[in-house]
């Protein structure tokens, strides 16, 4: 695993388990503050400043497995840092001012980091969205999964690999968003054994997305994008998928021209 509601190496999650607190009502779309440094998200839906910071046992992070990778980018655990607040916007998908919704999973703690372990306050995932919520207005919303996976990476590969022999849909901790409003969709999440964590699977299932313009991104650790593109094409048949972006967990601090460019090509920015 890596954070991402994770690179390659053996099967498995790179990013130790993430601990979501109660259950929020179904919209719980996350808004961050203005202010400072990396505070925990919470609230209900608003327009997105940044994705927030939550408490170092569920951020992403992608490190990968000892037989697997995992982590919020399989296998790939960097430094945290803290972006700067977003921008606002108004309409149309594919251009500045689109509603846009980013709803991403991303796991901190013990993560793969260049071939040893490192524990993450942030996962990779966790700082890779705020850095496009400091670029773009949007709503946020985190996910969580109601078991939040281990603090420890191996155990976090180990449960990964078995959810994912098991084709497993892992109980999300909240009720989803409602994506009716909204004509962009950024879905951000760990590359885990060469795909996103099963959890993701869970999520976009469960999201009526058709017509919606889906753009993915990851933090990894070996595997780039993995099968992301495939997995999300199979599951959002009727989705408008665009480009995607992978991001180097252990350099996700460093990822803003790279995800500004990527935006640009999207047509969520400017050129």
């Amino acid at each position: 695993m890596h954070t991402p509601r994770r690179a390659q190496g053996p099967r498995g999650p790179s990013e130790p388990k993430q601990v979501h607190p109660a259950v929020a009502p179904r919209r719980l779309l996350l808004r961050a503050g203005a202010a400072g440094l990396l505070l925990p998200l919470l609230g209900s839906a608003t327009s997105c400043t940044r994705p927030e910071a939550t408490s170092p046992t569920a951020r992403d992070t992608t490190p990968p497995a000892t037989p697997t990778a995992t982590g919020d980018t399989t296998s790939t655990s960097p430094a945290p840092t803290t972006p700067g607040p977003a921008t606002s916007a108004t309409s149309g998908a594919g251009q500045p001012g689109a509603r846009t919704l980013l709803v991403f999973y991303s796991r901190a703690g013990q993560n793969y980091s260049y071939g040893a372990r490192t524990d993450l306050q942030v996962g990779n995932t966790d700082v890779a969205a705020q850095l496009i919520a400091s670029l773009v207005d949007c709503d946020v919303h985190r996910l969580e999964a109601a078991e939040p996976y281990p603090h420890s990476y191996d155990d976090t590969v180990a449960r990964n690999v078995r959810e994912q022999d098991q084709d497993a849909r892992p109980t999300l901790a909240a009720a989803l968003p409602d994506t009716s409003g909204y004509d962009v969709v950024l879905l951000g999440s760990p590359i885990w054994n060469v795909r996103p964590p099963m959890l993701m699977s869970t999520a976009v299932e469960g999201m009526d997305l058709a017509g919606t313009r889906v753009l993915p991104f990851v933090t990894y650790a070996v595997s780039g994008l993995g099968s992301t593109e495939r997995v999300y094409a199979q599951a959002l048949p009727n989705a408008d998928l665009g480009p995607a972006l992978a991001i180097r967990g252990e350099q996700v601090a460093q990822a803003g021209p790279d995800i500004r460019a990527w935006l640009q090509r999207a047509g969520l920015l400017p050129a």
